[in-house]
């Protein structure tokens, strides 16, 4: 089977073509932006440059069955843009709505988006965890733009035979992770006290060894058609249960000052950092339940497991 993978140079997308062009039956596409891909040579890789509206998607269709979407303007906390919707709807919704236009006209059956957990909102109660079936509500605008890609995608397919499949995954960790989750590898590393003793939330991540495995199944399982999924580990973990389990992962004792959440949200309101203290005292978990009954899909990787994988590709690149 033909997959073609977009953003596969990406975090995601470079995991999930190296276990693709490892599996029997799947024969990976990677699409890249500019010829120096990083892709290892034995990849199919076809250059399409920036993803937008008029982006043409003629050479990487051909022959493909099934596209996984996973390239996008990512989340970004400080946007400098005057019209940050403006410039996620570009590449998110337009972008991704071309490229499943072009998709349905070259005959491909199935099409997987990856979304956000975000497209559901920012923060749940404890123990009242986001689900698939819940009513979406982006606060932001890459949480928007994903929502009317998705949107946008279920339209186009009631009008072909193209399968679609939303996977909305939580904030995904694993070798070579990058932005704030690898800032607090680097602190715990060094031994930076962190006044993150006591926080009691419960939050929902993902592998990214279980995210790539789901969209795998997600391939050519019958019943992910036209169905929403979301992505998680199985085990949700308070801000100073991770950070103690990721010293533990990495050898070095867990620093850290137990101070109050509400305390740490008041001092960062006050510092213009409030959104910051948001994520990391808030709850957000989701409930998996739906990605498990339907197909009988597990996490593979614990998440002990993956936080090991994690800290040693931190410490070898460290060490090189």
């Amino acid at each position: 089977m033909n997959v073609l993978v977009t953003g596969a140079t990406g975090f995601i997308g470079s995991a999930l073509v190296s276990i693709l062009s490892s599996k029997e039956g799947f024969e990976p596409v990677a699409v890249v932006r500019r010829q120096q891909s990083g892709l290892p040579a034995v990849i199919q890789t076809v250059q399409v440059g920036d993803l937008n509206a008029d982006t043409n998607w003629e050479l990487a269709l051909k022959n493909i069955q099934v596209v996984v979407h996973a390239a996008a303007r990512v989340h970004v906390m400080k946007d400098t843009k005057t019209d940050p919707l403006g410039e996620y709807r570009k590449t998110n919704v337009a972008g991704t709505l071309n490229l499943a236009r072009q998709a349905i006209d070259n005959g491909v059956k199935r099409f997987i988006f990856v979304s956000s957990v975000k497209v559901n909102g920012e923060a749940t109660e404890e123990g009242n965890p986001y689900t698939a079936a819940d009513e979406p509500q982006p606060e932001d605008p890459y949480g928007i733009s994903k929502l009317e890609a998705e949107q946008g995608l279920f339209e186009l397919a009631r009008g072909s035979s193209m399968e679609i499949v939303i996977i909305r995954p939580p904030l995904v960790y694993g070798p070579g992770v990058k932005a704030n989750f690898l800032k607090m590898i680097r602190w715990l590393y060094k031994g930076v006290p962190l006044p993150l003793g006591a926080i009691k939330n419960k939050r929902s991540l993902v592998a990214l060894d279980n995210l790539v495995d789901l969209i795998v199944t997600c391939i050519d399982h019958p019943a992910a058609a036209n169905q929403v999924f979301l992505a998680g580990d199985g085990e949700d973990l308070s801000t100073t249960e991770l950070l103690e389990r990721l010293s533990m992962a990495l050898g070095r004792p867990a620093r850290l000052i137990p101070i109050p959440g509400y305390v740490l949200e008041i001092g960062a309101a006050l510092l213009g950092k409030g959104d910051i203290a948001q994520r990391i005292c808030r709850s957000l978990q989701v409930d998996i339940s739906k990605t498990h009954d339907l197909l009988n899909w597990q996490p593979p990787v614990t998440v002990d497991e993956a936080l090991r994988k994690t800290a040693e590709s931190f410490i070898n690149t460290k060490e090189k």
